[in-house]
This record gives structure tokens, C-alpha cells and sequence, in this order.
């Protein structure tokens, strides 16, 4: 079964019928139990209403028995004879005994020797005291059993119906010491006749009952996934028309449904941004390379035709600008494809130095500010932090109007690099703005002065790579200060 639904559904069905079932046992036995409990409650009323007759000496003959239907009744003495039994009563199983003819015994009342009683004088003159012992020796006579009876189910045939009965035994002591046990049976034809209907209704109803909870489950299944019909559908149709301004339709509930459809349009339009931002990037990319290719094309075709008018010093610099573009697209492209820093510890005091060494073309000098031993060791790449930190100085030559300073400190437990300038500096609506690519303000950045948008972008996917920051603020002297915050290799108090 592929469809959610079918699964849904036979699963509903099975796990209901399971419960049903093992309910329907449960019922069933606890009614036979409690019907056999009332047939046996009414077997001993009738055994101990006869085996109060024997207490009293009521002949075999006399006994008012009950009607041998409802309760058949059968006496035996201590020995297991049969002394009395119903009229009627043909065949019996599950009592003391399967005789339904009853010996030729004594009456209840006689010893058994023909003496009719035992309190003669001379007894009572010489043997009072023993007759008293005799009595803490032997059964109370003249007595019911108060002991709870014992139950037997059993069969019983009267007048030529044969049928189940709960037979109750009870025992009851003469006056003259003879201790008789009386079987009475009731009728189990009632717990019998309600344990069958109760089981017909359950099996008719089960199956009943079990096609209703599986076409309900198939329907409540049906109308809760129609929303994810929906969303699949409108998905194939963004997937086959490459259209991700397209949404998938929200249901109004508040159910998880409704927040998958808030997270595929969520998911659409991170991924509609980020082809934006792709399609914009291979814009910008073309458009930042043809500048330089077609100056250094036109370059090269007057000096091919006119060598006396080609400008050496121009196509060096438009291909030195085309190389740097290249190697900025290249490094975004690997951090893009999730290029990981390596774990290098890196000196930043001391790489902060050897990039200002380099620089000597500058226009303005950059003044430093780095400690001579203060622990600023971070852990990453040493070419892509190089790369940062040129890129900010750059940055900063661009808009300083006399001086740019560098700073390396620590700070709770992080190395940080400021880079400041005494330019215009950023406005605040714009500090992240000119993190993303290809962005220049437009009164600070000209494309004639060498920026192409890539330099800060790709600072900060850099620090951001590398657990850390990169953010912009006010200088002091009121143009840009640029800090690179990243996790030292070890904890040290806070520097200068």
C-alpha cells in the first residue's frame, strides 16, 4: 500500500480491532463470571434450604424439595450414598455422585441401631460429663455448614431435557450426629442464552463497526492531506516552469500542514533570493570583466595597427585590475562551495606587519598599532586572513583623505583588528549594505579607482568562516572603522 491514506486507514482498522476485540473478551468473561456467580448464589439458597430441612430431622421421604427444573437436588450421606434426590431427575453429572435412585438408608433423625434418641436417664445421671466431651469432640448437630459451599458446573436431565447447571454443595448435621450433603443445582440456560447474544451482536457488529472506522479514517485521511496534494502540485508546477516567485498555497489551519506550507514558502523564497543573488552575481561578474577585457582589447588593436600610440602602462594596469577581479571570483566561488579554514595558528600582530611592509605604493602611509608580545594567535588560513586584512587596508586607502591607522589587540578571549580612516565614512543605513557583492555607494566608489564591490564582501565571508566578525562603525576622527573580531587559540585578559 503506497497511498498514505490506504496506510492510514488499515492501520486505524487494525489497531481498533485489536481494541475491540480484546474488549468484547473482557465483556464476555466478566458477564459469564458474573451470571455463573448469580446461578451458583441461587444453587445455594435451595441446597441450604433443604439441608435446613435435614438439620430438623425431616424425614427423606418429607422433604420439600424444589422444583427439580430449576434446581434438581440430591442428598448423599457420608459414605457418598444417594438418601434422597429430585422426583423427576433422570441423569446428573458433576455432584457428589451420577445416582439419581436413592438407597434405603435411615431417617434423619435415627442413629442407624433403631434407637430413636440418646438422652435416656440413665444417661443423663452417668454419662453427662461425657456427653458434654463428646459434644467439643464432634460436629455441631442439628446444623447447617456456615462454610462457603463448594461449586461444581454440571448437567442434569429431567423429564427428558438435559441441561447445564451450577450445582452448589452444602452440608448439614442431624441432631443424631450424621452429617448429609446437599447438591442443588440452578439453571445456567440464562448465562448461556446472554453470552450468546452478547457474542452474536459482537460478531455482527465488529465487522460493521471496523468498515465504519476504516471509511472514516480513509475520509478524515483524504480531507487532512488535500493541503499536501495542493503543495505537491504547485511544486511540480514551479519545478517545471523555474518560476520561484510562485507559492504554495497556505491552509488556514494551525496544524503541521499548515506550518509545512509555511516552510516550503520560506524555503522558496530563500531559494528565489538566492538565484537573485546568483544571477546577479554572474551579471555584475560579466559586467566587471568586460570593462577591463575590452580597454585591454582596444589597447592591444591600436597597438597592432599603430604601434607608437599603445599604452603600455594602461594594458599592464587593465590586465593587473582583470587578474585581481579573477582571483576575487575565484576565492568567492570557494567560499561558496563551503571551502573550510584550516586550523593554522596565525600570528595576526605579526601578519599585520608583513602586509604593511608590502605596501609601498600607497599614497597615504598606514600607521600601526600592535603590541610586541600579546598573545594574538588565531587559528585559520593565513592566505585568506592576509587577504582580509589587505582588502581593508585597500578599502581604507580609497576613502582616507590623510591617514589610515591599523590596530591589532585582544579582547576577552578575541584577537581584533581595527582598520580606520579619516574619509567620509558609511553611513549607518548603509554599514551592511556594503557587505553584499557588487555594491558601491555611490558618492564614495568609483569603478575608475580599482573597486569592483568584492573587497569587503569577501572580508567578511572570511571571518565569518573563520568563527568570527567583521563590522563597520564610526571612527574617532569621524571616518570608517572597520574591526575584524576573531576567537584567539587561548584565553588572556583583555589588551590595549
Amino acid at each position: 500500500m503506497r497511498s498514505v491514506r490506504a496506510r492510514a486507514a488499515a492501520g486505524a482498522t487494525v489497531v481498533v480491532a485489536v481494541a475491540l476485540i480484546g474488549a468484547g473478551i473482557a465483556v464476555l468473561l466478566v458477564l459469564r463470571a458474573n451470571l455463573t456467580d448469580q446461578a451458583g448464589l441461587q444453587a445455594e439458597v435451595a441446597a441450604r434450604e433443604v439441608a435446613g430441612q435435614l438439620a430438623l430431622d425431616v424425614p427423606y421421604g418429607r422433604l420439600d424439595l424444589p422444583d427439580e427444573e430449576e434446581h434438581p437436588v440430591q442428598v448423599t450421606d457420608e459414605d457418598g450414598r444417594l438418601v434422597a434426590a429430585s422426583e423427576d431427575l433422570e441423569a446428573v453429572s458433576g455432584t457428589g455422585t451420577d445416582r439419581v435412585t436413592p438407597n434405603a438408608s435411615p431417617a434423619p433423625g435415627s442413629s442407624g441401631s433403631g434407637s430413636g434418641s440418646d438422652d435416656d436417664g440413665s444417661g443423663d445421671r452417668h454419662g453427662g460429663d461425657d456427653n458434654r466431651d463428646d459434644d467439643a469432640r464432634t460436629p455441631a448437630r442439628g446444623e447447617v455448614s456456615t462454610d462457603d459451599p463448594d461449586f461444581t458446573n454440571g448437567t442434569a436431565t429431567v423429564d427428558g431435557d438435559t441441561a447445564d447447571y451450577r450445582f452448589a454443595a452444602v452440608s448439614a448435621t442431624t441432631s443424631t450426629g450424621v452429617t448429609l450433603t446437599v447438591h442443588a443445582g440452578a439453571p445456567l440456560a440464562t448465562e448461556q442464552k446472554a453470552v450468546g447474544s452478547v457474542r452474536a451482536a459482537m460478531l455482527i457488529g465488529l465487522p460493521v463497526m471496523l468498515l465504519v472506522v476504516a471509511a472514516v479514517t480513509w475520509l478524515v485521511t483524504r480531507r487532512a492531506l488535500r493541503p499536501v496534494e495542493g503543495i505537491r502540485a504547485e511544486m511540480a508546477a514551479i519545478t517545471a516552469s523555474e518560476d520561484l516567485s510562485r507559492r504554495v498555497p497556505e491552509p488556514g489551519s494551525r496544524d503541521e500542514i499548515a506550518r509545512l506550507a509555511r516552510t516550503t514558502n520560506e524555503t522558496l523564497t530563500a531559494l528565489e533570493a538566492s538565484v537573485g543573488r546568483q544571477r546577479r552575481f554572474v551579471a555584475d561578474a560579466s559586467h566587471e570583466l568586460r570593462s577591463p577585457i575590452a580597454s585591454l582589447r582596444t589597447q592591444l588593436e591600436v597597438g597592432a595597427a599603430h604601434p607608437e600610440l599603445l599604452d603600455l602602462r594602461g594594458a599592464v594596469a587593465d590586465t593587473v585590475r582583470l587578474q585581481a577581479l579573477a582571483a576575487d571570483l575565484l576565492l568567492l566561488a570557494r567560499l561558496d562551495a563551503g571551502e573550510r579554514p584550516g586550523n593554522t595558528p596565525v600570528d595576526l600582530g605579526a601578519l599585520v606587519h608583513e602586509e604593511v611592509s608590502q605596501r609601498t605604493g600607497d599614497r597615504i602611509p598606514v600607521a600601526m598599532s600592535v603590541p610586541e608580545s600579546g598573545h594574538l594567535e588565531v587559528s585559520g588560513s593565513r592566505g585568506q586572513l592576509a587577504r582580509v586584512i589587505g582588502n581593508l587596508l585597500d578599502n581604507a586607502e580609497r576613502h582616507a583623505e590623510s591617514s589610515v591607522a591599523v590596530s591589532v589587540f585582544r579582547d576577552h578571549g578575541s584577537v581584533v583588528v581595527a582598520v580606520t580612516d579619516d574619509g567620509e565614512g558609511v553611513p549607518e543605513s548603509e554599514r551592511e549594505r556594503i557587505f553584499e557583492r557588487f555594491v558601491r555607494l555611490d558618492d564614495a566608489r568609483s569603478r575608475d579607482e580599482g573597486g569592483a564591490g568584492l573587497g569587503l564582501p569577501i572580508a567578511r565571508d572570511v571571518a565569518r568562516r573563520h568563527g568570527g566578525t567583521l563590522r563597520a562603525t564610526r571612527a574617532a576622527e569621524g571616518g570608517a572603522r572597520f574591526a575584524l573580531r576573531l576567537p584567539g587559540r587561548e584565553s588572556s585578559p583583555s589588551g590595549g
